[in-house]
Parts: structure tokens; sequence; C-alpha cells
């Protein structure tokens, strides 16, 4: 039987092939002064040249909140899909394109590697919400997500692990592997996740592969592409701006441009 894909993903999979590379743009509602902040961040993310605007967070963004914010972003973007990235089992809505339909690789706690998974199905599927396949890894420090997640970092310093890992989620069937060093790593005294992990997790899959936590310059994301990443995921620079993140999006959609022509 042939593997069903979706239509974000098959988005996502034709994007990577005519570009190269990819921009994903996070927006957790719950770091914002209001919903409407959230939303035109959102907005501003996709006009200033975001290939996928990104919903959620590890506390909180839930309920009433997530699905106005969503449905703000999506009443306002077309041509742009607006996707879920879960913090647990009730960070859904119905107004989302899809779902990070994420298992926790190195957590400690089975509830993140299948139950929680096995609890959302059922809902996902009865609200029709396309569930993108990703094995999602967290490096040190973790933030939020690595305390949430009951997680079993994986050491800057020993990229063969986060490789295997990586190796793994793809033989038990994700489609998309994301690396993560959780929001704003810097305040920990850690930056992006170092060129030397990416390179190594790159090397042992054949999906596609996201960088996430800490990309704050043009210069932090051009490394994450030189060494590998096929998408990265930029969030918390977000939150900082007080207007122009049409502006900066837009210098950071340039350099994934760039960097995807070069591989094509």
């Amino acid at each position: 039987m042939s593997v069903r894909i979706g239509r974000v993903e098959r988005y996502i999979n034709e994007t990577l092939e005519r570009k190269g590379s990819m921009l994903f743009m996070l927006i957790d509602p719950v770091d914002y002064k209001s919903p409407e902040d959230a939303i035109k961040t959102g907005v501003e993310s996709a006009e200033g040249g975001a290939d996928l605007v990104l919903i959620g967070g590890s506390i909180g963004a839930q309920g009433e909140l997530l699905d106005s914010v969503t449905l703000g972003i999506k009443d306002k973007v077309k041509g742009v899909p607006v996707v879920l990235f879960p913090g647990n089992i009730a960070t859904i809505t119905p107004h989302a394109d899809a779902v990070y339909f994420m298992s926790l690789l190195n957590a400690r706690n089975p509830y993140w590697i299948t139950q929680a998974q096995m609890l959302a199905a059922p809902l996902i599927k009865h609200l029709k919400i396309e569930p993108l396949p990703v094995g999602y890894i967290v490096v040190e420090p973790g933030g939020t997500v690595g305390w949430v997640g009951d997680v079993n970092m994986v050491p800057r310093a020993k990229p063969r692990i986060a490789a295997a890992l990586a190796n793994a989620g793809e033989f038990l069937g994700n489609r998309l592997i994301i690396t993560d060093a959780g929001s704003n790593p810097q305040m920990q005294g850690f930056g992006p996740i170092p060129p030397s992990l990416i390179s190594s997790v790159r090397s042992a899959i054949t999906v596609p592969y996201i960088v996430g936590g800490g990309v704050r310059s043009t210069e932090q994301l051009r490394s994450a592409y030189k060494a590998g990443a096929d998408i990265v995921q930029i969030g918390a620079v977000l939150e900082e701006k007080n207007g122009g993140t049409k502006a900066l999006v837009s210098k950071f959609a340039k350099v994934a441009k760039e960097e995807g022509r070069k591989r094509r």
C-alpha cells in the first residue's frame, strides 16, 4: 500500500524540490501581549516571505486563544499553510491546515513518545486536520520543552547521538525530522544548534530536516542552511520586535532563497 501524502506535506516536498530550502516562522500566542499582536506577527511573517506559519508552544497555547489566533491568521493569509506546533493533546484547533504529529524521540517518559499521540489521534482524524509525521529531537539546553517533555537532552558535543536518533526516527516512519534547542537557548549560555550537529544529522537521514531554536540573525540562518538544514524554524526573535516583522522576515527569506538556489 502506498503512503498517503496530504496537501501540506506535498507542498513542503514540492517547495523544497523547487526552491532548495524553506523558512518556517513560529508564533507562540502566549508570548504576545494580545491575540491581535500574535495574529499581526503571523500575517506579516507570511507577507515577508515565510513558507509556512507555525502556531503553538509548550504551555498554555490552547482553547479560545489558539482558536482565535489560528483563525485570525488564516483569514488574512492565502497560499501559506498554517500549521500547529503542539505542546500537548489540548493544543489542537480545527482551523489549522495541519499539525506536527510529533513523537519526542529522546523523551524519558513514554507519554511523549506514543501515548499523547494515541490520545490525540482520534480527534485529529475527526477534525480532518492533516497529520505531519515528525520525529522530534531536543538538543541542550532544551528550554521549556526540555522540562515539560522530560527529555534526555542530546549534548551539543555529541552529534552522533543526534544522528542516531534521527536515523531511528526515519526508520520508524517519520517523514520529517526536527532538532530543536528550545526557545531562547542564549539565555542559558547557548546559541543555535552547532553546524557540526546539523551536518551529522543531515548525513544520517534522507527525509526533510528542520532546525529550530536560537536562530536570531541572517548569519546564523545562513550557517544552518550551509550545514545541511532543509528548513529553519524561527520564533523567539519575532516576539522581541516592536513592529518591523515583515522587514525582518524578508531578510531571513532572502537568505533562505539564496542558500536554496545554491543547492538547486
